[in-house]
């Protein structure tokens, strides 16, 4: 028998576990993260659970990426099995583990392709789902990435915020705007468009923040994504950090609202670093089509 074509890889980012990896048939890199000093490994030595008790007591977080050893053994694993490899990290806009990935390539003669097309978290899923219909109908790994990367940027996240404490600590709002927003009960709306982390909109607390959500939604399925809306091809999926109850109702609201399933996880924990625990998140993408 002769070598299996293509194999997926992706990073934790994607929400995908490492279980879920296993029933897709594709591999997930543990993504790296030092709480005060010490090094844990997203869904293999570090639970969500975990990760949000550190977060919340206040311990020294920061993100890292996966080591170029890991990353090229994984791929030599892969390469004794299948033909070519198809490596789609988390948005380079948000990371650098996208460039990384880019030069250890090199090494590999076209045998692997690295998928720069922006995306983190249940976004990244869709890509990878898109790359596993796409490896189906026979596409090279170099016609995957092709395509990702140009329709990677047909999707759009929106997040709304418990607390402003991350977003002052990682600078992103000066202390007197955090401290304003804290008396207010002002939650902030942000998108991810591509590569940047954005202010999108502010909300008086959380209800008018999903209010602010879900009238960004519409209006993408009526212009963004009209087209594609018609095609049957849009995905609405939902993501959260650590407030699982929440986000199951977020869903609920979602469900009713669009009409149409909407695929839960949590979102990244390099995206929870920056945001804190208690946010809520609503994805817009579009299904690359498959002839």
């Amino acid at each position: 028998m002769g070598k299996k074509r293509i194999a997926i890889v992706t990073d934790s980012n994607s929400g995908i576990t490492q279980k879920q990896g296993r029933e897709l048939g594709i591999s997930v890199l543990p993504m790296p993260f030092y709480i005060n000093e010490q090094l844990f490994l997203e869904d293999i030595t570090l639970t969500q659970e975990e990760f949000y008790k550190k977060l919340t007591e206040g311990a020294d977080i920061s993100t890292s990426q996966p080591s170029p050893a890991d990353v090229m053994e994984l791929w030599e694993t892969l390469l004794q099995e299948y033909e070519e490899v198809v490596h789609i990290p988390m948005s380079s806009g948000l990371s650098n583990s996208c460039q990384t990935a880019m030069v250890l390539a090199r090494e590999f003669k076209g045998k692997v392709q690295v998928v720069d097309n922006q995306r983190i978290s249940v976004t990244q899923r869709r890509s990878v789902l898109d790359a596993l219909a796409l490896a189906e109908t026979g596409k090279t790994a170099a016609q995957i990435r092709e395509v990702l990367e140009r329709e990677g940027h047909e999707s759009s996240i929106y997040i709304t915020l418990e607390t402003l404490k991350y977003l002052k600590k990682g600078g992103r709002i000066t202390p007197a705007a955090a401290a304003l927003g804290t008396v207010l009960n002002l939650k902030p709306v942000l998108q991810i468009q591509g590569e940047r982390l954005d202010a999108f909109s502010k909300a008086r607390g959380k209800k008018q923040a999903k209010k602010i959500m879900i009238k960004a939604v519409e209006k993408d399925l009526k212009t963004r994504f009209q087209e594609a809306a018609g095609k049957g091809l849009i995905c609405l999926d939902a993501a959260y950090t650590g407030n699982e109850e929440e986000a199951l109702e977020w869903k609920r609201e979602l469900e009713k609202n669009f009409k149409t399933e909407v695929y839960m996880a949590p979102l990244s924990l390099s995206v929870a670093c920056h945001i804190g625990h208690g946010a809520l998140a609503v994805t817009i993408a579009k299904k690359v089509e498959v002839e």
